[in-house]
């Protein structure tokens, strides 16, 4: 049996890993008939935020595959009245085969993966998003967009999502240029990481033109993510000269390639006519979550 596997970040992976699983994600995704692969298999998820495209997608990995699901939000557990983590962790991998958490902190996520026995999943934290990054890759894997002469830009937040697209574009040696206003970079610890680990080629932009200049690849987000809704007038203020619209791309190549990991807040950080238009890939995108989730499944379970 093989040991146990968590991915809590995009850098648990190698590249050969992660290669293997876009390959594999590809592979499910070209049958006409899916395996009864995870039949027998259970997976518990357990989520402190809201979803719609990680809650789907996986649980429609899992039942596609023959397993099943049991989603839990926080206040259905104990954890609501003061259990620890570490008790909830033991007790549930004797019930279940395989756990997704979406939570605040990457610690909590850290600690259940440490007691855990059984493979646990980051379906997002304050720090990480590596299923997300994962699967947006997958998607310019799969259209043959990934050589070292595309141009790489995120704009907008350096935040969780960005942290593990650096990742990403880290362990493939893939330049990435991050345009953000000054006070909302990647978190500097992770830069260093990346740097100093993987030789990581990451520019920092604060003029949206000249970063998106000759973009081939350009990805955004919402300004103010869950948990920042405080601060989202601010915020507005701040991005406001770092939307994504169609004069900003007009200084892109002209196959350039939009991505967004919605929800988007239209005409906020992308505009309508982006989202929507010839360049946008965001819909192939958020499909591609369940056929990486698929894969992610049976390498971790099989």
């Amino acid at each position: 049996m093989q040991r146990k596997r968590d991915l809590l970040r995009v850098v648990d992976l190698t590249r050969d890993e992660i290669l293997a699983l876009w390959d594999s994600a590809l592979r499910l995704k070209s049958l006409k008939r899916l395996p009864s692969s995870l039949q027998g298999k259970v997976m518990a998820l357990i989520f402190e935020k809201p979803s719609t495209r990680t809650r789907v997608s996986f649980e429609s990995a899992m039942l596609k595959l023959g397993g099943s699901t049991i989603f839990l939000s926080t206040k259905d557990l104990q954890l609501a009245r003061g259990e620890p983590i570490k008790d909830t962790a033991r007790v549930l991998s004797r019930y279940v085969d395989v756990a997704v958490l979406r939570t605040y902190k990457q610690e909590t996520i850290e600690e259940f993966a440490s007691y855990a026995t059984i493979p646990v999943i980051n379906g997002l934290s304050d720090k990480h998003h590596p299923c997300q990054a994962l699967s947006d890759f997958l998607t310019l894997y799969e259209l043959c967009r990934l050589s070292p002469e595309e141009k790489v830009v995120w704009i907008g937040d350096g935040n969780n999502v960005a942290h593990s697209w650096l990742e990403v574009c880290a362990i493939l040696g893939l330049p990435i240029t991050v345009c953000c206003p000054e006070g909302f970079d990647p978190d500097e610890n992770l830069l260093a990481e990346l740097k100093t680990k993987y030789q990581a080629r990451i520019e920092i932009v604060r003029d949206p033109k000249s970063a998106i200049e000759g973009a081939t690849i350009v990805s955004t987000d919402v300004w103010a993510s869950m948990g920042q809704e405080e601060e989202a007038e601010r915020r507005k203020e701040v991005f406001k000269p770092y939307q994504l619209n169609s004069e900003l791309l007009s200084l892109a190549k002209g196959n350039v390639l939009v991505l967004h990991c919605l929800p988007a807040h239209r005409d906020e950080e992308i505009t309508e006519e982006v989202l929507e238009g010839k360049n946008s890939i965001v819909w192939l995108q958020a499909e591609n979550k369940m056929w990486l989730h698929m894969a992610l499944l049976e390498f971790l379970l099989l």
